[in-house]
């Protein structure tokens, strides 16, 4: 699948699931309103914070997708992570902060209208609503990943293209969020004890505090500068090492520019009897392997140079080691 592919894509899946927000916000607002349901009022939230996620990750999309120039040579891609980091933030104080913080006060005051059956017809109309726009986002995970070979919840976890992965967790939060906004209500109807519509709220709350969290974490992992899982460097690695005027790969570099731009850069040491030209005919040839295998790659620099010796004698081999690669696991990286 081509660049310009998977960002249609993106923003096809982030625009289906805002509008779905939006409409579903509505809907749940009347009825938190005409109920006066402490969950009705917190989903209603939940759903605004949504909203402006997927208007945030919007600008992230359109933003970070922006041509290189003369004062940003590598592109703009890393600002999708600040607007999709934006987006984290939202949902963390907006959607989070308004339920535990009405929860709380539900369960102290103890005020419901007693109007269930249109909170009941919102929270249907809404899991269907919310059920569509998760399918869209589990559909593009599931080409994704077989696009790397990997299964759908590594490709969630390891994932530089943060905009998939918000979507799919405020999804599939959302429709937990409903469950839990059901089982309160219903809790709440049939004892008379408004404090099981309240804890309802604050573990919609924490719900988003999770994953808020969990967003966060993984934008700000790519804003620093984030490599690529360990099998992909291997591979990466194999192939430099693969080049005819090659002796062998001392230090191998990389990180993400962007959702689908890759950075990578090595120390190579090269045969002692390779020319000025065999270099340069590795160098492209490095770049034609690496970008047919991982079309994600936009750069390529090889830096001739001798290998180093370690203390044993023998040469010190710099690439990423074991303990290193392990953080790879972490959010944020391609499978």
């Amino acid at each position: 699948m081509a660049e310009a592919e998977v960002k249609s894509e993106s923003v096809g899946t982030v625009v289906v699931a805002g509008v779905a927000n939006l409409a579903i916000a509505v809907a749940k607002l009347v009825a938190g309103l005409l109920s006066g349901s402490a969950a009705m009022l917190s989903e209603a939230a939940h759903s605004v914070a949504d909203t402006t996620t997927e208007v945030l990750l919007y600008m992230a999309l359109r933003r970070g997708a922006r041509p290189a120039d003369t004062r940003h040579p590598f592109g703009y891609g890393k600002e999708s992570y600040v607007w999709a980091f934006l987006a984290a933030l939202f949902t963390f104080v907006v959607g989070a902060g308004f339920a535990i913080t009405h929860g709380v006060t539900t369960i102290l005051v103890h005020e419901h209208t007693g109007n269930y059956l249109t909170s009941y017809i919102v929270l249907a109309i809404s899991f269907a609503i919310e059920s569509v726009s998760l399918a869209r986002a589990v559909r593009q995970v599931r080409n994704e990943s077989r696009r790397w070979r990997a299964t759908p919840r590594r490709y969630l976890r390891l994932t530089a293209d943060t905009t998939v992965k918000a979507v799919f967790l405020e999804d599939s939060a959302a429709l937990v969020g409903l469950l839990l906004a059901a089982a309160g209500l219903t809790l709440s109807h049939l004892t008379g004890d408004e404090m099981f519509d309240g804890v309802a709220s604050i573990l919609i709350g924490v719900l988003l505090l999770v994953v808020a969290g969990i967003l966060a974490r993984s934008n700000i992992s790519l804003l620093v500068g984030r490599a690529v899982s360990d099998r992909v460097h291997r591979q990466i690695e194999h192939e430099l090492a693969g080049l005819p005027a090659v002796d062998r790969v001392d230090t191998l570099m990389t990180m993400f520019l962007g959702p689908e731009d890759i950075l990578v850069a090595a120390k190579v040491d090269f045969r002692d009897d390779a020319t000025g030209a065999d270099i340069e005919a590795a160098a492209d040839e490095a770049e034609r392997r690496l970008t047919d295998r991982f079309p994600e790659i936009g750069y390529v620099f090889l830096d001739p140079t001798r290998s180093r010796r370690g203390s044993d004698g023998h040469r010190a081999r710099t690439t990423q080691d074991e303990d290193e690669r392990a953080v790879d696991q972490e959010p944020g990286g391609v499978p």
